[in-house]
C-alpha cells in the first residue's frame, strides 16, 4: 500500500480519473446512484466543482428506493442533480425484450441526456461502465458510444472490486452497495416487459428487504416469482422465514406461484439462453 491508503496500481488509476476530468469545462454524468456512477460523480464534482452535474433517468424500471438513494448520494456529495423521465417501455424494441435489450434502453438514456447537455451547455455526457463491464455481454455500451457517451472507470481500466476500493477510500457511505441493474433484467428475454410487472417484481424485492435480506433477485418467469439469494444464505432464509406468509405476499402483489433458487444468485444468469457464463454473486461486495 502506499501511503495514500490506496495500491499503487488503483492510486495511478485515481490519479488519471481525476486528469481525465481536469480538461473538461463542464459534465454531466449519466447518474443511477450505483456506486460506478456515484463513484464518476464524486470525481467530477471534485476536480469541476459545480461545472459537473448529474442527471437520473426515471422510469418505471427503477425502483422508487434506488431513486431515493441517488437523491441522497447526490446531495451528500454536494454535486446538482436532476432528474429526467425516459419512456423506453413505449419503444417494441425493448419492451419485448429481446437479448439486445439494453441497446434501446441506452439508446433512449443518451437520445435525452444529449440533448438536454447541449442544451445546457456541457458538451461532455460520462456515464460509469466500468473496466469489468466491457467483458461483459452489455449491448447497451454500443448505444451510449454511439452517442458520444464516454466512460472514463473503463477508460482507465478501473475493475468493479477496484470501484469499491476506492470508494471506500474516498470515504462513500454506500461503498458496498449490492449491485442493482434495472428491474427489466429480471424477465428471460422474450417475455414481453410492463409496468405492472415491473411494480410487481419491485414490491417482491422490497418486501424481501425489509426482512434483512440484502444481495437478492426475485426473478419474473411467467406467472412464477423465482428468489435468488447467496447461496450461503438459503438455509438461514428457509429457516428464517416465514414462508406462508412470504407466498401470500407475493400472491397479493400478484404472482401465482413462488421458488426459491436452489443455485442461489449470480448476476447475468438469464444469459446462458446466449451461450455466457453467469457471474457467481454470493456477496454484496461484488
Amino acid at each position: 500500500m502506499t501511503d495514500s491508503g490506496l495500491n499503487p496500481v488503483l492510486a495511478a488509476k485515481y490519479q488519471q480519473l481525476q486528469a481525465f476530468f481536469a480538461p473538461l469545462d463542464r459534465v454531466l454524468i449519466a447518474y443511477s446512484g450505483g456506486i460506478d456512477s456515484t463513484l464518476v460523480a464524486k470525481i467530477a464534482v471534485d476536480v469541476l466543482g459545480d461545472l459537473a452535474l448529474a442527471v437520473t433517468a426515471v422510469s418505471p424500471s427503477l425502483l422508487p428506493e434506488d431513486l431515493e438513494d441517488a437523491r441522497h448520494q447526490a446531495a451528500a456529495l454536494g454535486i446538482a442533480h436532476e432528474e429526467v423521465s425516459t419512456q423506453e417501455l413505449d419503444n417494441p424494441n425493448y419492451s419485448s425484450n429481446p437479448v439486445n435489450r439494453c441497446y434501446f434502453c441506452k439508446s433512449e438514456l443518451h437520445d435525452t441526456l444529449k440533448p438536454l447537455a447541449l442544451d445546457r451547455g456541457y458538451p461532455y455526457v460520462v456515464d460509469g461502465v466500468n473496466g469489468d463491464d466491457l467483458q461483459d455481454y452489455r449491448p447497451g455500451i454500443q448505444a451510449a458510444q454511439e452517442r458520444g457517451a464516454r466512460s472514463p472507470l473503463a477508460e482507465v481500466g478501473l475493475s468493479k472490486l477496484e470501484v469499491r476500493q476506492l470508494s471506500q477510500y474516498l470515504g462513500l457511505p454506500w461503498w458496498d452497495k449490492p449491485a442493482q441493474p434495472c428491474l427489466s433484467s429480471r424477465f428471460p428475454y422474450g417475455e414481453a416487459i410492463t409496468p405492472e410487472k415491473l411494480q410487481r417484481v419491485g414490491r417482491g424485492e422490497r418486501y424481501l428487504r425489509t426482512l434483512g435480506w440484502r444481495n437478492l433477485r426475485v426473478r419474473s418467469v411467467g406467472d412464477t416469482a423465482r428468489i435468488e439469494l447467496p447461496p450461503d444464505q438459503i438455509q438461514s432464509f428457509v429457516a428464517a422465514i416465514d414462508l406462508p406468509n412470504l407466498v401470500a405476499a407475493f400472491q397479493d402483489y400478484g404472482f401465482l406461484f413462488v421458488t426459491l433458487d436452489l443455485e442461489g444468485f449470480q448476476s447475468g444468469k438469464l444469459n446462458r439462453v446466449l451461450g455466457l457464463s453467469p457471474t457467481v454473486n454470493s456477496s454484496p461486495v461484488e
